[in-house]
């Protein structure tokens, strides 16, 4: 297993360790989220996004631009996605949350990217019904999180992909192999749809300005291992005539298990949406925590949340009172808690979650068409203005 701080990878297809924010945002060239953004967030919608509070958002690229532009009446659009790799856990809707919460606050409308393609060809061993049923799954779980019906557009490439291939290849005629050898690591073993795909997940970023005169800029809230490809958008846009999609980072809820963030090929390791309550109350029993090895030693010594998995998903999603978690914290770390407290306390909030999202996920099922772009944008006229890219 990889140490903490000594060894850790991020790409947009694999996070392995525990990964070091502070150095990241150096090897990135991110900047973090400061005071100014905190003042910003406060004139636009009168409070600080309680994910940037807790500093699970703690990063961006050119974030106070657009909520300056945004102060003065520009608008701006959203763009987040999922590769439908598989069923949805918990980690995998943190950054729709906090995506839900900015569309409510600044009444934005929302582009969501399902990149069925890329897991095609990026895992060899999928099957085309396999990854329709999985897209299918993955949508109704995103779309059950409560996204504004009217202001949401669901962009599925393999259907859709005649809305945005247009604006893929105006960006694929500008971004030469070299950029993305660099930027991504591929070599000559890989396939040229891996090679051609930055291109189309890129089209998302400029498409929101081809449906409504009203944006005027685009941001994109995403985990941080999606920044590679925001990094070759934002060079090219000026080519096209568009201002640089801006970009909002989020931390990875970590694993169950202990080092390194959730993962959906360690089941153990995560909470899925379509977990049971014998699930979720057997991984939160077995999770790892900071706590000391008997009940005794623990009143004695106290705890550490620090470490502990239970409080992380504590803190990431499910105890939204700040002055709660803060007695979370100090009653473990003086002993006055015990982990069966916070373990049941945790068991009974996801199983709640739960039931209340597979009960959305089965109300959304026959309204999923008024999302999807192809039910809400007519292609000719988006023809009409798409094609002056082509120069």
């Amino acid at each position: 297993m990889l140490k903490p701080k000594e060894t850790f990878k991020v790409t947009p297809w694999i996070v392995e360790g525990e990964v070091n924010y502070e150095i990241l945002v150096e090897k990135f060239g991110l900047r973090k989220i400061d005071r100014e953004i905190l003042n910003l967030f406060i004139s636009a919608i009168k409070e600080i996004p309680p994910l940037i509070r807790r500093g699970i958002f703690f990063s961006h690229r050119d974030l106070d631009k657009v909520l300056r532009e945004f102060l003065q009446g520009k608008k701006f659009y959203l763009y987040t996605g999922r590769g439908p790799s598989g069923p949805m856990h918990i980690g995998h809707i943190v950054p729709f949350l906090f995506t839900k919460y900015l569309q409510e606050k600044f009444k934005a409308d929302l582009y969501i990217q399902i990149t069925s393609d890329e897991k095609y060809m990026y895992h060899k061993e999928y099957k085309p019904e396999e990854l329709e049923r999985r897209t299918i799954d993955n949508i109704l779980d995103i779309l059950a999180l409560g996204f504004d019906e009217k202001r949401t557009y669901v962009i599925d490439d393999l259907v859709d992909i005649k809305y945005i291939y247009p604006i893929s290849i105006s960006i694929a005629r500008k971004v030469n192999f070299s950029v993305v050898r660099a930027v991504f690591g591929f070599n000559e073993s890989t396939n040229i749809g891996m090679i051609f795909f930055p291109a189309i997940q890129a089209a998302p970023c400029f498409i929101g300005y081809f449906v409504s005169k009203e944006n005027k800029n685009c941001l994109i809230p995403a985990a941080v291992d999606q920044d590679p490809y925001w990094r070759i958008t934002r060079d090219i846009a000026f080519k096209l005539g568009f201002p640089k999609p801006a970009q909002i980072h989020g931390k990875f809820l970590p694993s169950l298990k202990g080092l390194g963030k959730m993962s959906s090929s360690i089941p153990e390791s995560s909470i899925y949406l379509s977990d049971d309550e014998v699930d979720v109350r057997r991984k939160i029993w077995n999770a790892f925590t900071g706590g000391q090895p008997s009940i005794r030693e623990q009143r004695i010594k106290g705890g550490n949340p620090d470490i502990c998995r239970v409080y992380s998903y504590m803190y990431f999603l499910f105890e939204p009172d700040d002055k709660r978690l803060k007695e979370i914290y100090e009653e473990c770390r003086g002993g006055r808690r015990i982990c069966g407290d916070c373990k049941e306390e945790l068991i009974n909030k996801i199983n709640y979650f739960l039931k209340k999202h597979k009960q959305k996920r089965e109300s959304i099922k026959e309204k999923v068409k008024n999302y999807m772009l192809s039910e809400k944008v007519s292609l000719e006229d988006l023809e009409r203005n798409v094609y002056r890219l082509l120069r």
